[in-house]
């Protein structure tokens, strides 16, 4: 069986697209199709299914995926393991984060990480909690700072989780916005206003926040990721719910508002259960108050 097959296997159940595998491996469609087409025949049953959106993973390829990801990331461990027992070689550090992480607060712990213990490679992979799950299995990244806003955090044996702290949610508006300048507010204020969203998760939080005030927020708008939603809000075309730990990191043309009663979320540091990397506890401990100092 070929890891290669495996590694396109594992992605394709991440990204659902023959094509956006392919060009994310560099491989053509076709190549991709076949790599499919050759497990299952090996395996016996089939693995994907196509649907008019993509491709989804039948049972049996959920249950084949699991296993591949342990796989693959064994392999990669092992690569690993050879190239750190070279003299003088060092380990490149690879952090995922969710965006609104990857924005202020994971840079900044990296940053005194550098500054401590000295210039080491490293690179940070911006992406939704969920990949950052399979991404993690993969042997992708290190380490992942990933927050428990709906749907939750996935229950994934052979993973570690530790809380980093708690996260107010805020309000984003344009500096020209009637509200701009108020020190909190409820969420009734913002009834009638244009809401944007780059994510469910955080359109759940927003809901569940305002049916407790007895508030329909009108998510009119669509992002397609955390800068577009901040784009909307600074140019005046919807406000916008952001965490309170993205506000040093915020651009120049908005502010933010606290809310009352505001909801929260909860960081945390998201850990393979043994082969980490030697700076793993230090980082920890930085990305730790990093978040105290972000959110207090």
């Amino acid at each position: 069986m070929s890891l290669t097959a495996w590694r396109t296997f594992v992605m394709l159940g991440r990204l659902g697209s023959l094509s956006a595998v392919a060009a994310e491996l560099g491989y053509t469609q076709s190549a991709v199709s076949r790599q499919v087409a050759a497990l299952e025949t090996l395996v016996g049953v089939p693995l994907v299914r196509r649907v008019p959106r993509g491709i989804v993973l039948t049972a049996a390829g959920e249950a084949f995926r699991a296993h591949a990801l342990v796989a693959v990331n064994a392999a990669d461990r092992a690569v690993r393991a050879a190239r750190d027992a070279t003299v003088g070689s060092q380990r490149p550090l690879v952090v995922g984060a969710t965006p609104s992480l990857a924005a202020g607060v994971v840079p900044a712990a990296m940053d005194r990480l550098l500054e401590e213990s000295g210039p080491r490679p490293w690179s940070l992979v911006a992406a939704l909690t969920r990949e950052l799950y399979d991404r993690l299995l993969a042997g992708e990244i290190d380490l992942a700072v990933v927050t428990d806003a709906p749907p939750g955090l996935p229950n994934q044996p052979g993973l570690v989780l530790e809380r980093l702290g708690s996260d107010e949610m805020m309000v984003v508006v344009s500096k020209r916005h009637r509200l701009a300048g108020s020190a909190r507010i409820g969420i009734a204020a913002l009834a009638d206003e244009t809401w944007v969203e780059d994510n469910d998760g955080s359109a759940a939080l927003l809901r569940n926040h305002a049916a407790r005030a007895g508030v329909t927020p009108r998510i009119d708008l669509t992002a397609a990721d955390l800068p577009g939603k901040l784009a909307m809000a600074a140019t005046g075309h919807a406000v916008a719910l952001v965490p309170g730990s993205l506000t040093a990191a915020l651009r120049p043309d908005v502010t933010s508002i606290h809310l009352q009663d505001a909801p929260t979320r909860e960081i945390y540091a998201l850990l393979p259960g043994d082969d980490r990397h030697p700076a793993t506890e230090d980082l920890i401990h930085l990305l730790r108050q990093e978040v105290t100092a972000s959110t207090g």
